[in-house]
């Protein structure tokens, strides 16, 4: 595919101001969604991460464990999407998750610098689904998107799309090292034209990580896409989202920018650690840390 005619046929972002304006209005309809049920809609959206460089196989197990057990203590609030973790927990998870609905998620493919030969990001997805991952999550190559070799990023996309050929793709713009409108709406429209299934905003290891303007950029490209192809994608907000009133956010740019219909977990998901005690507290209006 030629990547750069095919970003012709889309207009070009909102300007910064636009989306600043836009923004503003949908912070504002958000105080609407600041309550119990949307709180539970958007816990249930939580792919529950746990990312961290002292991770082990005893201390993932257990995390898994509360996250399966979770249904016993609070019946009355729908579990969290999946159980997100580095390639070699993935069998750890599975272990525990087996016989449940919860899904496993795998960060891979050079997570989270994506700066790798394709070979080993390819072997890494495969060997990720081969221990039983079933959605992954990669990282669109910044340096690249940046330097403005488009072309050479959405093949290493496509690559890794044909080694996760039979799980859902996530594919992550780390819209902080992005940064405009443009480049960010640039990089969304490049991941689902190589094949992804979810555009995600961040891997949460930079210092800038999901804002409500990327993900306005991000909802109106998918928007802009679903309008051209008939297909959908889903949303995912991740990085330095923590509290409630973060999550009922991102629900409302879904909301108002796609509509009802993109308010699924299969359409949208919320990568998180401290957001899901946050949620479990605001639901139960009491100070909850089950995790």
């Amino acid at each position: 595919m030629d990547y750069a005619k095919e970003l012709e046929k889309y207009a070009p972002a909102h300007t910064e101001a636009q989306v600043a304006k836009e923004v503003a209005k949908i912070k504002m309809a958000a105080n609407q969604n600041n309550n119990a049920e949307v709180y539970k809609f958007c816990y249930s959206a939580i792919d529950l991460t746990t990312l961290s460089c002292n991770d082990t196989r005893d201390s993932v197990q257990a995390f898994a464990r509360k996250a399966v057990e979770f249904g016993d203590k609070f019946p009355h609030i729908p579990n969290v999407a999946s159980i997100c973790v580095y390639p070699p927990f993935v069998e750890t998870v599975g272990l525990e998750v087996d016989g449940t609905p919860l899904r496993i998620t795998s960060v891979a493919g050079a997570f989270p610098a994506s700066q790798s030969f394709i070979e080993v990001k390819a072997l890494e997805v495969a060997m990720a689904i081969e221990n039983g991952a079933d959605e992954i999550d990669i990282v669109l190559n910044p340096g690249m998107m940046l330097n403005n070799q488009i072309d050479e990023a959405a093949s290493e996309v496509e690559l890794l799309r044909e080694e996760a050929q039979d799980v859902i793709l996530k594919v992550i713009i780390e819209s902080g090292a992005l940064k405009t409108p443009e480049l960010i709406r640039r990089a969304s429209l490049v991941s689902m034209f190589a094949g992804a299934d979810f555009v995600k905003t961040s891997t949460g290891k930079i210092d800038v990580a999901a804002t409500p303007e990327a993900a306005f950029v991000m909802c109106n490209a998918i928007k802009d896409y679903y309008n051209m192809t008939g297909r959908k994608v889903g949303f995912k907000a991740a990085g330095g989202v923590r509290s409630a009133e973060d999550a009922a956010l991102y629900y409302t740019i879904v909301q108002e920018v796609l509509g009802e219909e993109w308010l699924t977990t299969d359409l949208f998901r919320i990568g998180a650690s401290s957001a899901a005690n946050n949620l479990l507290t605001a639901i139960e209006d009491k100070e909850v840390r089950y995790f």
